[in-house]
């Protein structure tokens, strides 16, 4: 069965016309069981784990700034939501819930977060609205545990994975991999282990002909024991933060692809959603939507 991680506390209250969509929390699993996708027993209800998992990647005097509310006002800014005990308990549920869904997905082969995809937070700051960084929060889970030795980040977003390759910088174990748009934020880029940076208006057909150029080669060079793919659908044309081209078909035949590429290879595959900022919040929920429709399509 697909598991899909998802709590009520994501849909986080912020004032009438900030650009971040957080209804699509809430929208997204509504579609998803009301077309048949899904149904109430796919999804879990994340909790406040152990704060121990967050110092496997953040330093500790970050995490309790954070805990406490006590960042100075410029590292506050940075993250883009007003801070509050309620936003941080959100953001230490999210962790849990791929945490959670890692397990899930060595089980049943692939799980999902209806939320994460925290790419801009590093060892010790946040940003562009992320705190704590949930796929490696969750790849150190899984290799404290002995579950798996060598995990592969596959970062599709269309904003370059900065947090996630600065954490993982010196560690061998994880290999990062980031396809995002060349003049998109971040606009001083960290160093992935492989980064991929597209020009502005990057269509369907050159988006996917790299990627699948790209992600096979990866595959076959690394072997991963496992995979978190971070399909964030702010590569679409319609996105106010994005500068790709990908139309939702695009979008989708991309996620088919990487589902298609971890399924045949046998490869656990953990699901964060990350951006869509489109102006018609239904593109957003619909391009999601999509994968998880191919996830239950190619495994179920």
């Amino acid at each position: 069965m697909l598991k899909i991680a998802h709590h009520v506390i994501y849909n986080h209250p912020l004032k009438e016309g900030h650009r971040f969509p957080m209804e699509k929390y809430d929208l997204l699993p509504q579609q998803l069981i009301y077309e048949g996708t899904c149904a109430e027993d796919n999804f879990f209800e994340p909790e406040i784990p152990n704060n121990k998992h967050f110092f496997t990647v953040h330093e500790p005097k970050y995490f309790f700034d954070l805990l406490n509310i006590t960042l100075d006002q410029k590292a506050a800014r940075r993250i883009g939501f007003p801070l509050s005990e309620v936003l941080i308990e959100r953001e230490m549920i999210i962790a849990d819930g791929t945490m959670k869904a890692s397990e899930f997905a060595l089980q049943h082969g692939i799980a999902m977060n209806i939320a994460g995809g925290t790419h801009h937070a590093f060892t010790n700051k946040g940003e562009a609205f992320c705190m704590l960084n949930d796929q490696a929060i969750g790849a150190k889970y899984l290799q404290n545990k002995g579950l798996v030795k060598k995990v592969l980040i596959v970062d599709l977003d269309v904003h370059q994975g900065n947090g996630t390759a600065e954490i993982f910088k010196n560690d061998d174990s994880v290999f990062t991999f980031s396809m995002h748009g060349k003049s998109n934020y971040p606009f001083v880029k960290e160093q992935s282990d492989l980064d991929i940076a597209l020009e502005n208006e990057t269509k369907d057909d050159e988006y996917l002909t790299i990627l699948k150029e790209t992600l096979p080669k990866l595959i076959n060079q690394e072997k991963p024991d496992f995979i978190y793919y971070l399909c964030g659908v702010d590569v679409v044309e319609t996105d106010k933060l994005g500068k790709l081209s990908l139309t939702i078909e695009g979008c989708a035949a991309r996620d088919r692809f990487v589902l298609q590429s971890c399924f045949d290879q046998k490869i656990p595959v953990m699901c964060s959603m990350g951006g869509g900022y489109s102006k018609d919040v239904n593109i957003v929920v619909e391009a999601h939507a999509n994968t998880f429709r191919l996830a239950q399509e190619i495994y179920f």
